[in-house]
């Protein structure tokens, strides 16, 4: 995103929401998978006509994901996306035009440890599947064999738990075969105290970051560089991870296929991300002008 004049404000008291947003904002903060891409991961000519209008205007769009850089590349280039993006769940500040990492935050390795065991003593461990993120630049993802269902072609698989602490890491991935998302992050939480910071950001995988790590922290880090203000951005997600990033917005907007947690922190619901969401009410805050010589509407 290009830089933009001002100077950063804290958290806005959310206090009583808005009946419907401002009809101007600077900044546009979008997740990235159920969110601004569809399932198929494309962004709809659409949603892409729609951030240009809004640039047009004045206003920054600022991607905040919990891919890491490397993992994300890729969609930023697709989309001609230039300037600083939030990766990692806050814990990395991506320069996109220069391709250059320019913060990164690591997790320690005795505390992911203690939660992993913890986690594993208080639900058992022979339905606990882990998958590690390896610290930056390389950011590798290295699984389990129990979380084969999950990997994808640039996963690498590893039969040795223990394999995966060889290198330093970022993130810690949980899965658990017998007990819901909410209550195995729940668990890695109170494991894990204030040692790490603990969400989950895709049905079927709970992270254990950094502590102190989330997206709003983030993009404060973001809006320090650039100069622009909670109340002064419209944010959009999907899932948990993203209450953070809308709560610390002036205006936080949930996808129609949103997690209800998130849902309960929006002041709007979006049509799902397979139906443009972000177009639809990015259209609305930044209508295309009237044609030349069209005469108004009484």
């Amino acid at each position: 995103m290009s830089p933009l004049p001002g100077s950063p404000a804290a958290r806005p008291d959310r206090g009583a929401a808005p009946s419907r947003p401002r009809t101007r904002f600077r900044v546009i903060a979008t997740d990235l998978d159920g969110t601004l891409l569809r399932g198929d991961l494309t962004v709809s000519a659409r949603t892409r006509a729609a951030l240009a209008r809004a640039a047009a205007d004045g206003a920054g769009h600022v991607v905040v994901t919990g891919r890491p850089a490397i993992s994300c590349r890729e969609f930023l280039t697709a989309i001609g996306y230039r300037g600083l993006a939030v990766c990692g769940q806050g814990a990395q500040l991506y320069d996109a035009t220069a391709d250059r990492l320019l913060e990164t935050v690591g997790l320690d390795r005795e505390p992911a440890r203690a939660v992993v065991d913890g986690v594993r003593r208080a639900l058992g461990g022979a339905s606990l599947e882990l998958a590690v993120v390896t610290a930056a630049p390389a950011n590798r993802f290295l699984a389990t064999p129990r979380f084969a269902d999950r990997v994808r072609p640039d996963w690498e698989v590893v039969a040795d738990p223990e394999a995966l602490f060889a290198d330093p890491v970022e993130k810690v991935l949980l899965r658990h075969r017998e007990f819901p998302d909410e209550v195995v992050a729940r668990a890695a939480a109170r494991i894990g105290g204030g040692a790490v910071s603990v969400t989950h950001s895709e049905r079927g995988m709970v992270e254990v970051l950094p502590a102190g790590v989330t997206k709003a922290a983030g993009l404060q880090r973001a809006a320090e560089r650039l100069g622009f203000t909670p109340s002064e951005t419209i944010a959009f997600g999907d899932m948990p991870n993203d209450i953070p990033l809308l709560t610390w917005a002036g205006y936080g907007v949930a996808m129609g296929n949103a997690h209800p947690d998130l849902r309960a922190v929006a002041h709007e619901v979006a049509p799902r991300n397979d139906e443009d969401g972000v177009a639809v009410v990015l259209e609305r805050l930044f209508p295309a002008p009237p044609p030349v010589g069209a005469v108004p509407r009484l």
